[in-house]
């Protein structure tokens, strides 16, 4: 994900924090300060420190129970409003998905009953009111702020946790790819919902969420509906054939000329075979140019040469299996004697898609 950056490794997965993380810690820390002063603030601050551990924790259900299924999690990133794991597939079994669905939500449920039933927090009424007192407050509202977590998230608003636990229900009467659209458009409705109440309340927060449940609901409603498209198709018929390479030691400014002259965004890099080693992405080759180097440096440092390679027979849901679990935006795709012979994007899937009437 774009603006965020990571900040390790845990049970191999990669956390990453996105920029507007910081922000929300500032925006907090500054409005607890000026309210009741610096303790406050680092109170406030420490308070959200704290709740976001335990949405790593609910992540991290996903992504152990996902790893059960032999689903790996690539990276787990922290937004403002919560987190996302990005699992390399959802399992397409209803019973798999449902599990996978129900571990994050399971970890919160977990947590606040240690600290209510172990530790023996005070969660009473009269202990909610003390909130404001460090001294009173400060656990009763991390086991509050859990409890709360389970219930928002098992809201019926696909892509949460309800919502794909509602997908995976309906999976098991009907096809999957009208099961993403009822549960996605369900998700939708909700999302104005929030909207609504946010502009009605102020509550900025609300209204966030409201766009990332619309916007990601469009989005998963999508992908499965690209996927569905590519168990019926074959690489062959989705992969671009006609486009511009480079050697791996071709330079920058050969590259750029490159760049000006066609529309592609990703240009694949060959040896001297014609089997590809990577791709050189426009995105990598403005970073380059940005950089105070000669243009006559070798573009061999700048390559891409993580993207995945599938075979021209492979069916197209492959090469997009392979860009969700890679994160690339292109797929080589490779003849009988692993020489190149083209490659595949979203862009053009989508415009397969479009021509064949499924758009």
């Amino acid at each position: 994900m774009t603006w965020s950056f990571p900040i390790g490794t845990l049970l191999g997965s990669e956390l990453r924090v996105h920029a507007t993380f910081f922000l929300l810690l500032a925006w907090i820390g500054a409005a607890a300060w000026l309210a009741g002063g610096p303790v406050a603030a680092a109170m406030n601050i420490l308070f959200i420190l704290v709740l976001f551990a335990c949405v790593v924790a609910h992540e991290f259900g996903h992504a152990l129970m996902a790893r059960r299924y032999g689903i790996r999690t690539p990276d787990i990133t922290l937004l403002p409003i919560g987190g996302m794991a990005r699992l390399e597939r959802m399992p397409e079994k209803p019973a798999q998905e449902i599990a996978v669905a129900l571990a994050g939500p399971a970890v919160n449920v977990v947590i606040w009953a240690v600290l209510v039933f172990v530790i023996g927090v005070d969660t009473s009424v009269e202990a909610l009111l003390a909130i404001e007192d460090p001294r009173e407050g400060f656990w009763a509202r991390v086991a509050v702020v859990n409890l709360f977590l389970v219930l928002f998230n098992m809201l019926p608003a696909f892509p949460m946790d309800g919502g794909r636990v509602l997908r995976a229900l309906l999976a098991m009467r009907m096809p999957r790819e009208k099961a993403t659209l009822i549960a996605a458009r369900g998700g939708q409705a909700m999302a104005f919902v929030f909207g609504f109440l946010g502009l009605m309340t102020g509550n900025p927060l609300l209204i966030l969420i409201a766009v990332f449940v619309f916007i990601a609901g469009m989005a998963e409603s999508s992908h499965v509906a690209m996927q569905e498209f590519g168990r019926h198709q074959g690489v062959r018929d989705a992969m671009i054939t006609s486009f511009e390479w480079l050697r791996e030691d071709s330079t920058l400014h050969e590259a750029a000329n490159t760049l000006i002259r066609t529309t592609q965004h990703e240009f694949p890099v060959l040896d001297a075979g014609g089997r590809p080693v990577g791709f050189l992405t426009r995105r990598d080759l403005y970073a380059a140019l940005a950089e105070d180097v000669p243009r006559m440096r070798e573009i061999r440092g700048v390559i891409d040469r993580e993207v995945p390679m599938v075979h021209v027979g492979a069916p197209l849901n492959e090469a997009i299996e392979a860009m969700q679990r890679t994160g690339s935006t292109a797929v080589g795709v490779v003849g009988p004697s692993g020489a190149l012979i083209g490659y595949i994007t979203h862009e053009n899937i989508g415009e397969l898609m479009v021509v064949s009437g499924r758009g």
